[in-house]
C-alpha cells in the first residue's frame, strides 16, 4: 500500500486581532513519532478511518483557515530523494506558475530525516491581480514522507500567515522528549539577540519575534538571521544547555504563559510544558538567563517577580514574589514613578545576579542566595548618556576571558568589569541576550597550563563551505525576467569590490557559487530600473531565491542611507557621500527621470526650526547634485521638518529615523 503523509495549509484573513494563545494544542501521532502544534481557537475534525485530520480557524461549516493531514504509508524505504533532484523539480514546477516568485528553496540532509523547504508566490488569475502565498517543507523519514504546506491569498492572510508558518515550523520528531537535556549536553559558543525592529516597506516596525545569531569569538561579524521564528512578540529569551532557546510572550495578559523553545540548528520550534505564572498587573517577562545547573530563569519588567524553571524535573519555582533592590539604599534614584526598569538580568557561575538600569546602564549585583542587593551600582563609563539599556550577558572567550555583553541603544557592547569601562561591538537593538557557554564543563583530558597540545584544524582554517545560490532577476511590478540585468555579488566581510558580472540566462536566471551561511552583498543594476544595493545570507549547499529589481514609477519614495549632517548645519558628513554619488549614478544613468529630495527631522525643537532646517539641507544636497552635472529642473526640493515621522518620537531610538532624507520620482519621461 503506498503510502504518505501530507499536510496542507489553507489560510485566509483572520478577522480581529489579539495575541497569539499562549497555551497552543499539541496534535501528536505517537505511532509515527511526529507532533505539532495549532491556536487554541482553531478546531479539529478527523474522518471516519482517523486518516484525514483538519484542523479549523472559527467555524468548521464556514471556510476559514485551515490545516489538513492526511496520512498513508510508503511500501518500502525510499533512497536518498534528494539526490534524485527533488529540489530541481519543484523549482521546475513553481518557475511554470504564472508569475511566480521564490523567496526560499532549500535543501537539508540531518541524517535521520531529509528535508525541502519552499516558499514562494504566484498569480492564480489572468491578470495577476490576486496573488498566492505558498509556504512549505517536505521531510522524509524511513518509510514516510511529510508534506506540510500553507496556502493563502496574499491580500487576505493578514495574522494567518504568522499562525501557518509557527505550525509548518512547529512539526518535529518526538524522539526526545521536549525540553529534557540529553546526558552530557554541553553549551556552545553560540549567542543570540531578540531583534527589536525590522525593517519592512521603507518602514521601521516593532519585530520581537526574529533571533540574531552570533559567535562569541566575533561577535561583531554579521550575525545569522533565524527571520520571525517567535509564534509571538517577546522581551526574554534564555538559552538551554541543548542549545535551544526559551522564550515567552511579552503580551501584559497577568495570566500564567506557556514557555515556548526554538531550536536553531532545525529551525523548529514548540511550546514547552512548563508554565510560568500570572506576572502580575501592569508588567510584563521582560528577560530571562541561564545558571551553572542549566536552570532557566524569567523576570518581570518590574523585577518584583523572578521564577526558575528545571528542566530535568520540569519544575516551575518562584524565586522571590518582592524586588529584592527595595531594600537598597538607592532604590528610591531608580524606584520612582516613570524611571527606567531594571528587570534585565543575567547570571554569573557564583548565584550573582546581575541587573542593568535601562535609563544609564549602570549595574545592579544581587545575591541569589541570600536575596541581598550590593551597596552601590556600578556606573560604566564609555556609554551613551540616552537610555534604552536592555540587557547584560556573561560569556566566555576564545582565549578563556569572562566577557560581559550589554545591550544598549543601537548597538552592542563588550564591558570590562574591573576597568568599568564599555567598548562596542557593533550595532543592532536587542530586547534581550541569551547565552551559556560560562558554565561549560571543562574538559577533563585538558593538559596542564604550558604544555604543549598538537595542533588541530579550527574552523577558520577549514575551506569555507561551498554553496550556489540559483535564483532570477525579476520586475518587482509584473515578476517578468530581467536577462539584461547586472548582478555583482561581494561578500560582505571581505576586502576588495564587487566581483565580475553574472551571467543571466534569457529568462533572467542565475546560478552563482558563494560561500554557505555568509552576508553577500548584491548590487543589480538595469537602466529605468532603481539600482539594488540589499545584503542576502546565503544557504547552505544549492539553494533558489529571486532578486526583485523596481522599475521608475511616478511616486515612488525611497530613502537615502546614511545622509546626514553636522548636529545643527546644513554641513554634509563624510559618510553621506556614497549614498549621494549612487543618486547621482541614478540620475545619469536615466537622464529623462526627474525627483523631488524630501527633507525630515524629529520633533524635537521648535517646529518651524526644523521646518526650516529642513528646507537648507535638502537644497545643500540638491546643489551638490547641480554642481556634479545634474540639470536643475530635473531635481526639486521640499522641506517636511517633522511633519511625516517614520517611527514614534517618543524614544531616541526611533527618533533617529525619522531624521533622515528621501527622494521622490516625479517623472521617468
Amino acid at each position: 500500500m503506498k503510502g504518505l503523509l501530507t499536510l496542507f495549509l489553507v489560510g485566509c484573513w483572520l478577522m480581529g486581532y489579539a495575541q497569539v494563545p499562549a497555551t497552543p494544542q499539541v496534535y501528536a501521532n505517537p505511532q509515527a513519532g511526529y507532533q505539532l502544534t495549532y491556536p487554541q481557537a482553531w478546531q479539529l475534525r478527523q474522518n471516519a478511518s482517523k486518516t484525514e485530520t483538519t484542523f479549523f480557524a472559527g467555524d468548521t461549516s464556514k471556510l476559514a483557515p485551515a490545516v489538513v493531514l492526511i496520512v498513508r504509508l510508503l511500501p518500502e524505504q525510499p533512497p536518498n530523494l534528494l539526490a534524485r533532484n527533488q529540489q530541481d523539480s519543484l523549482w521546475r514546477s513553481v518557475r511554470r506558475l504564472p508569475r511566480s516568485q521564490v523567496l526560499r528553496l532549500d535543501q537539508h540532509d540531518a541524517g535521520s530525516y531529509q528535508e525541502l523547504r519552499y516558499d514562494y508566490t504566484f498569480a492564480s488569475d489572468s491578470i495577476g491581480a490576486t496573488r498566492v502565498h505558498v509556504l512549505g517543507r517536505r521531510v522524509w523519514r524511513g518509510n514516510q514522507e511529510f508534506q506540510l504546506e500553507y496556502w493563502a491569498t496574499v491580500g487576505q492572510e493578514g495574522r494567518a500567515l504568522a499562525e501557518g508558518q509557527q505550525v509548518v515550523d512547529s512539526f518535529g520528531f518526538t524522539n526526545q522528549p521536549a525540553g529534557r537535556y540529553p546526558a552530557g549536553q554541553q553549551c556552545d559558543d553560540k549567542m543570540y539577540g531578540i531583534a527589536a525592529l525590522r525593517y519592512v516597506n521603507d518602514i521601521w516596525e516593532d519585530d520581537c519575534r526574529t533571533i540574531h545569531e552570533f559567535s562569541v569569538t566575533d561577535p561583531s561579524a554579521s550575525p545569522k538571521i533565524h527571520r520571525q521564528v517567535l509564534p509571538f512578540q517577546s522581551y526574554a529569551l534564555a538559552k538551554g544547555f541543548d542549545n535551544c532557546l526559551y522564550s515567552v510572550t511579552k503580551a501584559p495578559t497577568n495570566a500564567p504563559e506557556y514557555v515556548y523553545r526554538y531550536n536553531p540548528t532545525t529551525r523548529q520550534g514548540e511550546y514547552t510544558p512548563w508554565q510560568l505564572p500570572a506576572q502580575g498587573p501592569e508588567t510584563v517577562w521582560i528577560s530571562a538567563a541561564t545558571d551553572e545547573r542549566g536552570d532557566l530563569y524569567f523576570s518581570t519588567a518590574d523585577a518584583s517577580q523572578l521564577v526558575k524553571v528545571s528542566p530535568a524535573d520540569n519544575s516551575v519555582t518562584v524565586i522571590w514574589a518582592t524586588d529584592p533592590v527595595r531594600q537598597a539604599s538607592y532604590y528610591s534614584t531608580i524606584g520612582f514613578a516613570g524611571a527606567g526598569s531594571h528587570g534585565n538580568f543575567c547570571l554569573d557561575d557564583a548565584n550573582t545576579l546581575y541587573q542593568i538600569y535601562s535609563t544609564d546602564g549602570s549595574l545592579i549585583k544581587v545575591d541569589l542566595n541570600t536575596r541581598q542587593p550590593a551597596p552601590e551600582m556600578i556606573s560604566l563609563d564609555g556609554l551613551p548618556e540616552k537610555g534604552g539599556y536592555s540587557d547584560v550577558l556573561l560569556q566566555i572567550d576564545k582565549a578563556g576571558r569572562r566577557r560581559l555583553f550589554l545591550a544598549g541603544p543601537n548597538s552592542l557592547y563588550r564591558v570590562d568589569l574591573e576597568r568599568r569601562e564599555a567598548y562596542r561591538v557593533r550595532s543592532g537593538i536587542y530586547t534581550d541576550l541569551a547565552g551559556c557557554n560560562l558554565f561549560q564543563v571543562p574538559d577533563p583530558d585538558a593538559r596542564p597550563a604550558g604544555q604543549s597540545v598538537p595542533a588541530m584544524p579550527t574552523a577558520a582554517a577549514l575551506p569555507p563551505a561551498p554553496a550556489v545560490w540559483r535564483g532570477r532577476v525579476l520586475d518587482a511590478a509584473t515578476l517578468k525576467p530581467l536577462p539584461q540585468a547586472q548582478l555583482r555579488l561581494h561578500l560582505a566581510s571581505g576586502s576588495g569590490g564587487f566581483g565580475p558580472a553574472a551571467s543571466l540566462a534569457p529568462d533572467g536566471s542565475f546560478a552563482v557559487p558563494v560561500q554557505a551561511n555568509k552576508d553577500y552583498a548584491a548590487r543589480v543594476r538595469l537602466v529605468g530600473y532603481l539600482t539594488t544595493d540589499s545584503t542576502y545570507r546565503t544557504l547552505a549547499g544549492p539553494y533558489m531565491q529571486d532578486i526583485l529589481l523596481r522599475p521608475f514609477t511616478v511616486g515612488t519614495t525611497l530613502r537615502l542611507d546614511n545622509v546626514q549632517f553636522e548636529q545643527g548645519t546644513t554641513r554634509l558628513l563624510p559618510a553621506a557621500y556614497p549614498a549621494l554619488d549612487e543618486l547621482l549614478a541614478i540620475l545619469k544613468e536615466n537622464p529623462k527621470l526627474t525627483i523631488e529630495l524630501r527633507g525630515h527631522t524629529d520633533n524635537v525643537g521648535p517646529a518651524e526650526k526644523n521646518q526650516i532646517l529642513s528646507e537648507q539641507r535638502v537644497t545643500a544636497i540638491r546643489l551638490y547634485l547641480i554642481g556634479l552635472g545634474i540639470v536643475p529642473k530635473r531635481i526639486r526640493g521640499v522641506g517636511l521638518g517633522g511633519t511625516q515621522p517614520r517611527a514614534s518620537n517618543d524614544r531616541e531610538i526611533t527618533r533617529q529615523l525619522n531624521r533622515r532624507v528621501e527622494f521622490r520620482i516625479t517623472g521617468v519621461q
